[in-house]
């Protein structure tokens, strides 16, 4: 060995180098006692940037029901995709939104149609084609080249031509809600379970691109849980049920009810299934389990469990399509014309009488207040009012747009840009509105003990029985 080896490795030794930061000096080891010793092997993991082994679940009280956990819906307007230029561009916008759903525990997301929005464009800027560099050349040989470009195009078909060619479940997405519903279905889908659902489509080209959502239910390999998403599969089908396929590696999971297959199903798990095999008449190992509601893995043990996509026709179709019984029992419109500000010391999310003057501005109330289904609507590039003008079924105008929701909010009062893009105010109003979210969940499971409390048994008092606090002379 060299000199010069020598004193290098010596430099790398003594964790001066820049790889070797953590590594303990042997020049000072009384400043390092056994417990910074035993976490050396962290300190080399990155204990600080570790990924959360998973999310954290929702307080259960005791009796809690699925009222204690309400469940959040957003509307968003098809329209902001055909703001963007690219396929690509678009993508990310759908892959923005649908990161911001899963982080603030969306339960529904609504894409409607606002009558504001244009056809997407079919090509992308990886593709271009002949006629597309040819309009970058210059103007003086403009004519030739158009002539150019006829003639090819009657020798041999164009991109647009092979397009129509392809079958119609082939081909390109023009319409933005379409395309924003298709991302967000596809983000929200387990990546065990895309193949089975979500086939090859020009829509998806660019999905590479998207963030994965890590939600509780993407599982990955070799993780143990007591709730799956699976696919029922057309294997053999016992007296037992159906097989259900959610992601075990080489392994099904025999369900207790026999399912058509190819549908989308909620398993529950003993995470001791995972451990033993049982046998079918083909030797294929398998575990058992349960199929539920989709709900219960967020009522029983406080989970998110994903978001369920919903297209509307119109702004009105939002609230009559709703899929919960009674609707939407608390409807927030987001406008930077809001009767009241987020940061007002007034502002609450609860259920307001009609009556009350304070309701209108979201200011308190009498009574509980709590509600069940909360919708928050956002609008487009021109906001929610244009949205109500443009929908010819209702009568009302689009400044009396208020009169449509309970609280009419402005999320960010003091904005210093113009505009707030709506996957930006999508991310400004769930942040801001989550704590309010939270307190109407703790303060209803606190108001159900209360009442359970109050709810005792009468006492029947009588003359012949002798109170306890008598005395004996009495």
């Amino acid at each position: 060995m060299s000199t010069s080896k020598r004193k290098r490795n010596d430099r790398n030794d003594g964790g001066g180098g820049g790889g070797n930061m953590n590594r303990p000096s042997n020049r000072h080891p009384q400043r390092h006692n056994s417990k910074n010793v035993n976490n050396d092997h962290q300190h080399t993991n990155h204990r600080f940037g570790r990924v959360m082994s998973q999310p954290p679940k929702l307080k259960l009280h005791r009796g809690a029901s699925s009222s204690c956990h309400p469940t959040v819906s957003i509307a968003i307007p098809g329209s902001v995709v055909s703001n963007a230029q690219t396929r690509e561009l678009q993508t990310q916008l759908a892959g923005q939104i649908a990161r911001a759903a899963a982080v603030f525990r969306i339960d529904e997301i609504v894409v409607f149609d606002d009558g504001l929005g244009s056809q997407l464009t079919t090509l992308s800027n990886y593709r271009r084609g002949p006629t597309h560099r040819n309009k970058e050349k210059k103007d003086e040989d403009s004519e030739k080249r158009k002539s150019d470009d006829a003639h090819q195009d009657d020798e041999k078909p164009n991109n647009n031509e092979k397009e129509e060619k392809s079958p119609p479940h082939m081909q390109p997405s023009t319409d933005p809600h379409a395309f924003l519903a298709r991302i967000l279905q596809y983000c929200e889908c387990p990546q065990y379970l895309r193949r089975k659902f979500f086939p090859m489509h020009p829509d998806l080209q660019f999905a590479g691109l998207l963030p994965p959502l890590d939600a509780p239910h993407h599982l990955r390999r070799g993780d143990v849980a007591s709730f799956r998403e699976g696919v029922v599969v057309d294997d053999e089908v016992s007296e037992g049920g159906s097989f259900v396929d959610c992601g075990v590696p080489n392994r099904l999971v025999q369900i207790d009810r026999v399912l058509t297959p190819g549908i989308r199903c909620t398993v529950q798990l003993d995470p001791h299934a995972y451990e033993s095999r049982h046998k079918t008449q083909s030797n294929k190992g398998f575990i058992k389990g349960k199929v539920v509601s989709p709900t219960t893995p967020r009522d029983e043990d406080g989970q998110y469990w994903g978001y369920t996509t919903r297209l509307a026709s119109s702004i009105n179709s939002i609230f009559e399509e709703c899929p919960y019984e009674g609707g939407y029992d608390l409807k927030v419109g987001t406008s930077e014309r809001g009767d009241i500000s987020i940061d007002d010391p007034q502002f609450c999310l609860k259920k307001k009488k009609a009556s009350n003057k304070k309701a209108k501005l979201g200011g308190s109330s009498d009574g509980d207040g709590h509600f069940n289904h909360l919708l928050i609507v956002f609008g487009g590039v021109a906001g929610i009012e244009e949205s109500v003008d443009a929908d010819e079924s209702m009568k009302l105008s689009g400044e009396n747009s208020k009169n449509l929701f309970d609280i009419w909010v402005n999320i960010c009062p003091y904005q210093g840009s113009r505009t707030i893009r709506t996957e930006e105010a999508v991310l400004i109003a769930l942040s801001r509105l989550s704590p309010f979210i939270a307190k109407n969940g703790v303060a209803e499971s606190q108001s159900k003990r209360k009442n359970r409390v109050e709810k005792t048994e009468d006492v029947v008092f009588s003359d012949e029985s002798v109170s306890e606090e008598s005395s004996d002379d009495e």
